[in-house]
């Protein structure tokens, strides 16, 4: 990708659940799931916020992978940042 800072390959990414900040850090891509289905995030993705459910998965196929399981939640999108708060 020319002419994009490395700041805006990856995403800031926050997880809350509603006692603790669960993790905090960019990541390259997001995964999850909401009523439509599976659905990913990648830098630079339009603003959006939808009720998810069963998963978050962050880096999905990269080394850095990580998977983060709950029941249900709300994600959204701003300016680059991933928020997402469990049990919601």
């Amino acid at each position: 990708m020319k002419n994009i800072p490395d700041n805006q390959l990856t995403l800031k990414f926050m997880l809350k659940s509603p006692i603790k900040n669960v993790f905090e850090g960019d990541v390259h891509t997001l995964t999850s799931i909401n009523l439509r289905g599976i659905f990913d995030i990648l830098p630079l993705h339009t603003n959006f916020i939808t009720l998810i459910s069963d998963y978050v998965i962050v880096d999905k196929g990269l080394p850095s992978e990580k998977r983060f399981n709950m029941k249900k939640g709300i994600l959204y999108v701003l300016s680059n940042k991933v928020s997402v708060y469990e049990g919601i």
